[in-house]
């Protein structure tokens, strides 16, 4: 940090602003950037400081800044200067594509039992070992309180202090680097989290509307060209001082981005220039998020696909409520892995509309699509926050694996599901506004009433119970060691059979009553999705199963819920 470096905040919205350091006030000038002010205060690292506003009448504050690199006393506390200085070790990285890799989705707080940084990094090898080669995080940006998911993130440029705060994570990602392991960071930027935002006292962040989680971020209306910046140098931070690999980008769909240039192809030019990876959740089955700027895409590298698990799951459980109602069938199934998405302008009746695009696999290769057994939110948002494998039978979670890994899709591996983990990971908060506990708490219910579930099932999202129910157990039983042999050798068969490949149409599907299968002129997985032993008429020489198929040069017999791995 430069000592020349001075005090400076973007707050349109006041009359005056002072700048509190160390329990000093000091004046501040409007600067030449339109809505800016500037102190001829330096700044130096551990300073603590906020700033007053004045809005005409009364001041208010001290609030503490926007653009905070640090928050030490949580988010209602002054900022910390800090400093941008590590000890790297990692100057040899080089980067990874993201064809051929496997991510591992993982909340920090409830992955070990020390629920920091540092107890990631002590499970970095064994990750490894599993065949991970990137590690994604959900937010760890500070939040309200000390649980939380991390989509009610205030300070965008900061790192919660639960974890270990900004330090420990630059120790994360020095360390996963050095076991060949990337980070990817999942980054909320359709809304603030409610407890702690006091951006709105400075200049307008948000906009009218609500995203259902809050108000829409000002990506396009009057004076959104900060509020961008905002978004914009957050991003590079990330990438240039954190040395983080990727970003996993929330809900797209709900950006309020009406600008000809979407923040999308901003965030991913900045990438580009690192070559970071840019990921996408998005709802909308839109092939312009993953399409390249020649084009008219975003040109981002990936989205998350929900279809793909909306498909496996409706299959095996029998569950078709909500959104699952638009699947459960093995054509649906076998016409979303030849297509990847499922709706391609065709009538969803879960949203009683037609909905999405036809992807173009001439120039859109699989692995840009992310698919998954399950995924945080296909979890917590669930009534009691149960996993599948705490309701499916081994055969039957290790089936829907094989058919994630199998696939050319790019595979995601949410903690635990690789050991048939039976805690469960509900949704969890702590906000310091009784209220804002009261109406989370509502809203859920209400949510789940509609959906038919159970809310008398819902556990109390402020319980520290509720928190404490999600951590992993590590004391891993015989199902949980099966399970995990059972992942290894699936993901070291993706990799031999190099099955992270460039082109959809290559893939060859088939079914018929109750079985499917799926591959290539060289390998096919059979898969059973009954609960009656089936023959397929695929034969080979048998490379894995995970029971006990009976197999001939010409057909296979799988047992119920049984897959095989056939080399052909």
């Amino acid at each position: 940090m430069s000592s020349t470096e001075r005090f400076e905040v973007w707050a349109p919205r006041a009359h005056d602003v002072q700048l509190v350091v160390d329990g000093a006030h000091h004046p501040m000038k409007r600067a030449k950037k339109r809505g800016w002010w500037v102190s001829e205060i330096t700044k130096e690292p551990g300073q603590r400081y906020g700033y007053l506003l004045h809005d005409g009448n009364d001041w208010a504050g001290p609030f503490p800044d926007p653009r905070t690199r640090r928050q030490p006393d949580g988010v209602h506390g002054l900022s910390e200067v800090f400093g941008t200085d590590f000890p790297w070790t990692d100057q040899g990285w080089t980067p990874k594509k993201l064809q051929g890799q496997v991510i591992y989705e993982l909340h920090v707080g409830t992955f070990t039992p020390e629920g920091t940084f540092a107890g990631v990094v002590d499970k970095l090898a064994y990750l490894a070992d599993l065949g991970v080669t990137a590690i994604e995080l959900m937010p760890v940006q500070p939040f309200g309180g000390e649980r939380n998911w991390g989509y009610d993130g205030v300070d965008w440029f900061a790192v919660h202090e639960g974890y270990g705060g900004p330090h420990e994570l630059k120790k994360l990602v020095d360390t996963a680097h050095a076991h060949n392991i990337s980070v990817f960071l999942d980054v909320v930027y359709n809304h603030f989290g409610p407890d702690g935002n006091y951006n709105g006292h400075f200049g307008p962040y948000t906009s009218m509307g609500s995203t259902g989680w809050g108000d829409v971020v000002n990506l396009s209306g009057a004076n959104s060209d900060e509020v961008r910046a905002y978004v914009l140098d957050a991003v590079r931070q990330w990438f240039e001082e954190f040395h983080v690999d990727g970003l996993r980008l929330d809900a797209v769909h709900s950006y309020d981005d009406r600008a000809a240039f979407s923040i999308m192809e901003d965030i991913n030019q900045i990438a580009d220039e690192t070559d970071a990876i840019i990921i996408a959740e998005s709802d909308l089955n839109d092939p312009r998020i993953i399409s390249s700027y020649e084009h008219g895409g975003y040109g981002l590298d990936a989205q998350w696909l929900d279809d793909v698990h909306h498909a496996l799951h409706t299959l095996i459980t029998g569950e078709n409520n909500a959104y699952y109602a638009d699947f459960g069938s093995l054509d649906i199934l076998a016409d979303t892995l030849r297509n990847g998405y499922r709706f391609r302008r065709t009538y969803s009746s879960f949203r009683e509309r037609t909905h999405g695009k036809e992807l173009d696999l001439t120039r859109i290769p699989p692995w840009k699509l992310i698919t998954y057994t399950t995924t945080h939110d296909q979890v917590g948002n669930r009534a009691k926050g149960d996993r599948p494998s705490q309701n499916l039978t081994p055969a039957q979670h290790a089936l829907k694996a094989a058919v994630i890994f199998f696939s050319p899709f790019t595979p995601m591996i949410f903690m635990g599901e690789e050991t048939y983990a039976q805690t469960p990971f509900p949704f969890f908060v702590s906000h310091t506004d009784e209220r804002l506990l009261r109406l989370t708490n509502e809203g859920r219910a209400h949510e789940f009433a509609r959906y038919g579930w159970d809310v008398d099932t819902v556990p109390d999202p402020a319980d520290p119970a509720t928190f404490d129910s999600a951590k992993l157990n590590w004391d891993f039983g015989d199902d949980s060691a099966q399970m995990l042999s059972a992942y290894k050798k699936l993901l070291s068969l993706r990799k031999d059979f190099n099955l992270a490949r460039d082109d959809l149409r290559e893939l060859q599907v088939e079914h018929g009553a109750g079985w499917l299968t799926m591959g290539y002129d060289d390998v096919v997985l059979a898969a059973n999705f009954s609960g009656e032993p089936v023959t397929v008429p695929v034969g080979g020489e048998l490379v894995y199963s995970f029971t006990q198929p009976k197999t001939t040069n010409t057909s296979t017999v799988l047992d119920p819920w049984g897959f095989a791995v056939i080399s052909r």
